[in-house]
């Protein structure tokens, strides 16, 4: 068995396909994986895989092609775009005398190093010894059960693979604990949200679409924001203002095609503020000749997660790319408003602003109000929202005819200072902030 070095920097890239045709595309994102993970691409390679190979996905005659590549352009690591089952991996190491590393395995190193905060760390972790669990392989035996019954020659019972696997199970599920911790203390903080009745978007699209950078252009806030894949893992939550009151804005977890499933299981309480949001803002890169297959795959992976009957805004961004292309806003031919914007640039937000006042302002709170006169905190809160329409005073207080959004309506019934507006939302449960 060779010898593993730590760190690869120099890789050949090994794309398998079926059939005849290659898609650019395909491998130009996988070009970009590498990229993002630290790899200097050296060489590139087709493989096509009519009948995939069981002990290497790729025919042998293949394998000797990519060794010779491999040598020549002085290769130390083979990215291979496709899922591998640990018995290939461990065979195309041993014949090519390189690290291996499959689609999942990249995605997952391009993961370690993006994650900032405790949770997402241990996500990783968690999802990084999942995969390593199944590709654990017999390396040596000083532990192995010994024959005879000689005193002091007697193993502990249990062979190193067998040690490995326990060690392994243990620390899986001490991570799962401090996940589920971490969950309950994240779920909490998001029925505080709630209860505040705030409405909730999402930012979701495919990785490097530019999420983050829209993110800091809405909210002020200093997200990192850089042109790779998978630049943001953590979410992250502000506060926005709309026409008409305000949201809670959510960056998440950039998507691309084939995203493993036990990534998007890892992940599951980065995705959960895509799946528990009101609004999904869908943000695509507007200069992608193949951004109408970007928006599919997105739909795919909210389907999946079961976000994908949440109402959309289509968010086209990056017109700063497209030559003589405007901020506009068009008239939805699929149900999902189309906002065309530059968030580098700041170009188009009031745009995208205002259809999100549309699309919140349509939940209003309309009536007539009578406040005592004690009210008198309430009825300047109103005055300074600008709700009251009309109003006349007598000895009791005030009676007015009010109009406000319901957003802003409920965050005065969660605060504790507006139980007047209750007889207008005769349905409404809310507790107190």
């Amino acid at each position: 068995m060779f010898e593993r070095k730590h760190k690869g920097e120099h890789a050949l890239l090994v794309q398998p396909h079926r059939g005849n045709r290659l898609e650019d595309d395909v491998l130009e994102e996988f070009v970009e994986l590498a990229r993002s993970a630290g790899a200097d691409v050296v060489a590139s390679a087709n493989a096509r895989i009519d009948r995939p190979n069981a002990a290497t996905l790729i025919g042998e005659g293949k394998v000797e092609e990519l060794k010779v590549i491999a040598d020549a352009s002085g290769a130390d690591l083979v990215l291979v775009n496709h899922a591998l089952s640990p018995v290939q991996e461990r065979n195309l190491e041993r014949a090519l005398q390189r690290r291996v590393v499959d689609r999942t395995g990249l995605i997952l190193d391009i993961f370690a190093q993006r994650a900032q905060s405790h949770e997402g760390k241990l996500q990783v972790e968690l999802a990084q010894l999942k995969h390593v669990a199944t590709r654990l392989v017999r390396g040596w035996t000083h532990l192995e059960r010994q024959r005879g019954g000689s005193i002091g020659l007697r193993g502990p019972g249990e062979t190193q693979l067998e040690t490995d696997r326990r060690l392994l199970q243990t620390r899986l599920e001490q991570l799962q604990r401090k996940l589920d911790k971490v969950e309950v203390q994240r779920t909490q903080m998001r029925r505080a949200r709630t209860r505040s009745e705030l409405p909730r978007v999402a930012l979701v699209g495919y990785t490097n679409a530019g999420k983050s950078t829209l993110f800091n252009a809405l909210t002020g806030a200093e997200a990192y924001a850089a042109d790779q894949l998978f630049a943001t893992l953590d979410p992250t939550v502000r506060r926005i203002d709309i026409p008409g009151g305000r949201a809670i804005l959510a960056d998440t977890v950039g998507f691309v095609r084939d995203l493993p499933h036990e990534l998007v299981a890892a992940f599951r309480s980065t995705l959960s503020e895509a799946r528990e949001a009101d609004l999904l803002l869908h943000v695509i890169d507007a200069a992608d000749p193949l951004r109408e297959e970007r928006i599919a795959q997105v739909d795919a992976v909210l389907a999946e997660i079961g976000a994908g009957d949440l109402p959309q805004i289509l968010v086209f961004n990056k017109i700063d790319r497209i030559e003589g292309a405007a901020a506009r806003r068009d008239v939805p031919t699929d149900a999902r408003p189309r906002v065309w914007l530059s968030a580098r640039d700041r170009i188009g937000l009031d745009h995208l602003r205002d259809a999100l006042g549309d699309i919140f302002a349509l939940r209003r709170v309309i009536g007539e109000l009578h406040l005592p006169a004690e009210a008198g905190r309430l009825r300047a809160r109103l005055h300074a929202l600008d709700a009251i329409r009309s109003e006349t005073h007598d000895d009791g207080g005030w009676n007015m005819a009010i109009d406000l959004p319901e957003t802003e309506a409920l965050r005065l019934i969660a605060a504790g200072d507006a139980d007047a507006l209750r007889p207008l939302l005769p349905d409404l449960e809310v507790d107190p902030i």
